[in-house]
Formats: structure tokens, C-alpha cells, sequence
């Protein structure tokens, strides 16, 4: 019997508004019914929206390529993270968010991120080291680690410190406690509110988004400083800070760039931790896997030399990522709205209806995939795969509003995948199988546990 990675249950088709939000605030994913990896396209009415859920690659295709300005990033996302993410361009529209990408994509260009590679590696070297001395007391919850790790490569390549740096370690903790108070599930994403209603947000949550951002405003400062004096790294913060908007030669100031960097680390960070965590779980649940991949790292990376050159060697590696992140997107579904009046699939789509696209339904979707719940890294070599991979597959969104950090994130998973699977074995531990759940990314409700014995040099 082909073993399959584990899924959420899926919810009855008909509850209740009140039973269907209760189980959203519990799990986005097994607040869906069953019938959503088969459907084209889904509706659902509450007293207050119209949701429309599309799995239909067109429809994904217009909004995402053809008509993104028409369908913008639906203010119900931001309602929830305004306190830590300001005006960052992950939750704004329009002007403001073109120019604020203007500024931004330049330090992920290609060129940039060979200059960052030296940073990612010596992160991952780093949590190699951490684990070596973790794997000695038993089972450990690799997400815990992976969101070490994650926060380390962001820090070094944005900053040019390390997660041991005080303020780094401050940033993340802390991230830790916001993050576990579901910040995003706010009565103003779910109700219809005015502006000047209160979104109540927990007292906890207000207190570390205030504490992360003045950690960050503190980076910022300092590296301004640095910037002004000439003595600033030619890292990413570095970079973003100096690059001017070509249309208005505007720069960031210290405000705006603390938005974009709260986005930077909640984005790169726990994305990149999520995606992670579930590649090396898959990979302990196929053994045959994970030795093809620790055969290719030991043949590819050089123990003593850094060399970006290897990146387009890691094919295994970058495949089971690329696998991982489709089983497992971080981001299970975006938001956005409509701001003209549409018909989808002779349906009537009023002004302001929130337009759902998940990558997680999308990416297991039974008329789209072949054994669309199966692990398989090769299944992009198919003509399947490579129709679905045009089609079908978008853990870092399309069009305009593409992830800026995508190249990032696929050379970083792979590359620390490697690093790790070199230095360890991963086993899954008996009876602590992973449930997904996801918030605001896609994680297991009690943690991912994995045994890791150290492989022999």
C-alpha cells in the first residue's frame, strides 16, 4: 500500500456560519469541505461577504496575471496584521505597493543573491553545529529548529549578524510569542467593520509587535548610521536602503523600511521554516529519498569551500523542496477582492466579493494532479507535472505580486536541506505522526518530531 504524507480531515459539507468560524479560528484547512479538491470553483455566502474559492487555472491565471490590478489584496488579510507589519508591501495595493516593490526587487535580482550565498551557507553550517549537539537527548521538534535556522539566514543576509546577535535573539523570540497568538484570525478580518471600530487585537499581540518593530527600528537606525558614515556591509538592508525609486527618487525612510522589514522576516522567515520542517519530514517517511539526497550533497558540496556554483548541482535536493512545497505550501490560500463586476464560470461575482486562491487545494487537486496526495519529486519530469507546474502550482503566488524572495527561498531550502540530510539521518518517530494546520502558514498542531542519528564523515 503506497504510504501517503499526512492531511487534514476535511470538515461536513453543510455547517453552520458560527460552526464553520469556529472551526477556521481552530484550522483553516479542516475548516474546508472535501468537495474543494475536486471543484472548479466554490461559493460561500455569510451575512456580511461572498467568498469564491477558484481552482479553475484560468480563473487563477486572471486574477493573478491578466487582471491583478483589478484584484487587489483584500483588507480583511490586513486586519489582523497591521500591528507588526504597518504598511509593508505584503499587505498593501496599488501606487503604494508598486513603489514600494520598485525599491525592493533589485536586492533579489540574481546577481545579489550570489552575494548572499556565502551567509546562507555559514547559517546552515551553524545549525548543523546546534543539532549535533539537540540530536543527543532523543526525538527533537524539528520546526523549532527550522525556525532557528530561517531566522538565522535572514538575519545574516539582511543584517550581516547572526541569530546569536542580542537583538536578533530578541527578534525571534518574541516573533515566537506573537506568532502563537494567532494574530490574524481579528474580528475585523472576518466582519465587516468600519475604520474607526476597534479590532481587538489580544493585549499580547499588541505588546510584541511593539516590542518586535522597536527592535527592528533599532537594526535600522543603526545601519542608517553606518550607511551615512561609509562603513555599512553590502548586505540586503544595505541595499534596499540605498536603491531609490526610479520613478520618484524616493528612498525608504527608517519608518517604512522597519514595515518592510517585519515583512521580510515573518515572510522569509516563517515561510521558509515551514517548507523546511515538512521537507525533512518527508524525507525521513521516504528513506529511499532521503539517501538519493544525502548521496548528491556529499558528491556536490565541497565540506570546506563555499561556492555558489553548486546550487545548480543540488537537482535531488531542489526537487524534493519543490515537492515539499507543493504537498505543504506555507501560505495555504490568498485573498483578494474584486473592485469591477465579474462572472466566473456563469456565476455572478458582486463588487467586493473576497476571491479566495489556495495553493493548498490547488496543489492536490484531484482533476489537476496525478495521485495528486503522493509524494513524488519526480513527478516534474512528467507531462503532468510540467503542465500542473505551469498551471497549477503557486506556493509563491504569480504574476506582479510573485514572492520577491522566491529565488531566495529555493536556493536556501535546498541548500540547507542538503546540508542537514549530509550530517544526519532523519527518522520519523512512532506514534508522533505530524497533523497540518494552518493559520497564517502551514504547520503541525503539536510539532513535527524526528529522531537524528549523525552520519559517519
Amino acid at each position: 500500500m503506497t504510504r501517503l504524507p499526512p492531511k487534514p480531515a476535511a470538515r461536513a459539507d453543510r455547517v453552520s456560519l458560527w460552526k464553520y468560524l469556529k472551526l477556521f479560528r481552530q484550522d483553516i484547512l479542516s475548516a474546508q469541505p472535501q468537495r474543494l479538491y475536486r471543484a472548479w470553483m466554490a461559493e460561500f455566502r455569510t451575512p456580511f461577504f461572498r467568498s469564491f474559492m477558484c481552482n479553475d487555472p484560468e480563473l487563477v491565471d486572471l486574477v493573478l496575471n491578466k487582471r491583478p490590478d483589478d484584484f487587489p489584496k483584500s483588507e480583511r488579510v490586513r486586519e489582523g496584521l497591521v500591528p507588526l507589519l504597518g504598511n509593508s508591501v505584503f499587505i498593501t495595493n496599488g501606487e503604494t505597493w508598486k513603489r514600494q516593490r520598485r525599491i525592493i526587487d533589485p536586492a533579489f535580482e540574481g546577481g545579489r543573491l550570489r552575494d548572499t550565498f556565502p551567509a546562507m551557507w555559514d547559517a546552515g553550517v551553524a545549525a548543523v553545529e546546534r543539532l549535533r549537539k539537540e540530536a543527543l537527548d532523543g526525538p527533537i521538534e524539528i520546526e523549532a529548529q527550522t525556525s532557528h535556522a530561517a531566522a538565522d539566514v535572514i538575519f545574516r543576509t539582511l543584517f550581516s549578524i547572526p541569530i546569536e546577535h542580542e537583538v536578533a535573539g530578541k527578534v525571534f523570540s518574541t516573533f515566537r510569542e506573537h506568532q502563537n497568538e494567532q494574530p490574524v484570525v481579528n474580528l475585523g478580518a472576518l466582519l465587516p467593520l468600519p475604520k474607526w471600530f476597534p479590532r481587538f487585537h489580544s493585549r499580547r499581540t499588541k505588546e510584541t509587535a511593539t516590542q518586535i518593530r522597536a527592535l527592528i527600528e533599532q537594526l535600522t537606525t543603526e545601519r542608517m548610521a553606518a550607511i551615512e558614515a561609509g562603513t555599512a556591509p553590502d548586505d540586503l538592508a544595505t541595499k534596499i536602503m540605498t536603491t531609490a525609486d526610479p520613478e520618484t527618487g524616493e528612498k525608504f525612510d527608517t519608518e517604512e523600511m522597519v514595515d518592510q522589514v517585519a515583512i521580510f522576516f515573518l515572510a522569509g522567515h516563517e515561510t521558509s521554516a515551514s517548507a523546511l520542517a515538512w521537507a525533512l519530514y518527508l524525507l525521513a517517511l521516504y528513506p529511499e529519498w532521503q539517501d538519493k539526497l544525502a548521496a548528491e550533497a556529499n558528491e556536490v558540496l565541497d565540506p570546506d569551500k563555499i561556492y555558489f556554483s553548486a546550487v545548480s548541482k543540488l537537482r535531488t535536493s531542489r526537487e524534493v523542496f519543490r515537492e515539499a512545497l507543493r504537498l505543504y505550501p506555507p501560505v495555504p490560500m490568498m485573498v483578494r477582492q474584486n473592485t469591477c463586476p465579474e462572472e466566473f464560470r456563469a456565476r455572478e461575482v458582486p463588487v467586493g466579493s473576497q476571491v479566495v486562491l489556495s495553493p493548498w487545494h490547488l496543489h492536490r487537486h484531484e482533476r489537476l494532479w496525478e495521485r495528486p496526495d503522493e509524494f513524488d519529486p519526480e513527478r516534474f519530469k512528467t507531462e503532468n507535472g510540467k503542465e500542473c507546474l505551469r498551471n497549477a502550482y503557486i506556493p509563491f503566488s504569480s504574476g506582479q505580486r510573485v514572492c520577491t524572495g522566491a529565488g531566495f527561498a529555493m536556493i536556501e531550502g535546498a541548500l540547507l536541506l542538503s546540508l542537514l540530510v549530509r550530517a544526519f539521518r532523519f527518522e520519523t518517530v512512532r506514534g508522533r505522526e505530524p497533523v497540518p494546520e494552518a493559520h497564517l502558514t502551514v504547520r503541525a498542531k503539536d510539532g513535527i518530531w524526528l529522531r537524528l542519528t549523525p552520519r559517519e564523515s
